[in-house]
C-alpha cells in the first residue's frame, strides 16, 4: 500500500481524543446534528473552491445508518499543498476561522485543518486525503438530501471501512448501524480494504473484529 498505512481520518481523530455524483436520498427522519447553517456554509466553501470532498463521522453515519447524537463534522478533502492557504481563506469569508495559531504549519505536520464556523459554533475537521483509499472514496461519493441541504457522502462500504479501521466503541457500534440499515453491501470490497488495512498497520484485531460484526449480522 502506498503512502501512510491508514486513513487520516477516522484513525487520526481517534487518536487524537465536490464534483458532479449521483444523488440519492435518506429517510425523512432527520438526525441531532450541527446545524444546516455549518453544513450549508461547508458545502459552499468546497464548492466555491472547486474542492471534492466527503463529509464522514457521525453525521455521515447518522444518515446513512442510525441517527445519533454528534456535536462536530469530519470531512475528508483532496488539495494540493500550494492551494491550502487560498483554501483558508475562503473559509475565513464564510466564517470557518482556524482553531490554532500557525494553522499551515500544524496541516503540514498532521494535514488536518482545525477551524471552527463562528456563526454556528460547530469546530470542523477537515483532513486531506493521501491515500489511495481515501482519493478513491471522493471519487465515490454520492450527493445525498438531508432535509433541505444536499451533502456529499461516502458510500456505506467506504464509512464501514473507515470505522473499521479506526476501531474505537462507538466506531464499532457504527458499523453495526450501517449493516443494518443497509442489506445490500459490496462485502468483497469491505473485506479487500480492511484486510489491507490489517496487514498494513500490523492489527489483525480490525479485521477479525468486523468479521465477527458481519457474523452475528450473518451476512
Amino acid at each position: 500500500m502506498a503512502g501512510p498505512s491508514h486513513p487520516r481520518t477516522e484513525r487520526q481523530k481517534s487518536e487524537r481524543d465536490g464534483s458532479a455524483f449521483s444523488e440519492s436520498t435518506v429517510a425523512k427522519r432527520y438526525p441531532t446534528f450541527p446545524p444546516e447553517a455549518t453544513l450549508g456554509a461547508l458545502v459552499k466553501w468546497l464548492r466555491s473552491e472547486n474542492v471534492p470532498g466527503l463529509i464522514i463521522g457521525g453525521i455521515a453515519v447518522s444518515l446513512l445508518g442510525r441517527p445519533r447524537l454528534t456535536r462536530d463534522v469530519d470531512v475528508l478533502i483532496l488539495l494540493e499543498e500550494h492551494h491550502w492557504e487560498r483554501f483558508l481563506n475562503a473559509g475565513a469569508r464564510l466564517g470557518f476561522f482556524p482553531r490554532i495559531k500557525e494553522a499551515l504549519s500544524f496541516v503540514r505536520q498532521s494535514r488536518v485543518f482545525l477551524v471552527h464556523h463562528k456563526p454556528s459554533g460547530v469546530d470542523v475537521d477537515i483532513s486531506l486525503a493521501g491515500l489511495p483509499f481515501e482519493e478513491e472514496s471522493i471519487l465515490q461519493a454520492k450527493w445525498t438530501r438531508a432535509g433541505k441541504l444536499s451533502l456529499p457522502l461516502p458510500s456505506p462500504e467506504n464509512l464501514i471501512i473507515m470505522k473499521a479501521v479506526a476501531h474505537r466503541p462507538q466506531d464499532m457500534a457504527d458499523i453495526t448501524a450501517l449493516l443494518e440499515a443497509n442489506p445490500k453491501l459490496n462485502l468483497r470490497r469491505i473485506r479487500r480494504w480492511v484486510k489491507e488495512f490489517s496487514t498494513a498497520l500490523d492489527a489483525p484485531d480490525i479485521l477479525s473484529d468486523l468479521e465477527n460484526l458481519l457474523r452475528r449480522r450473518r451476512i
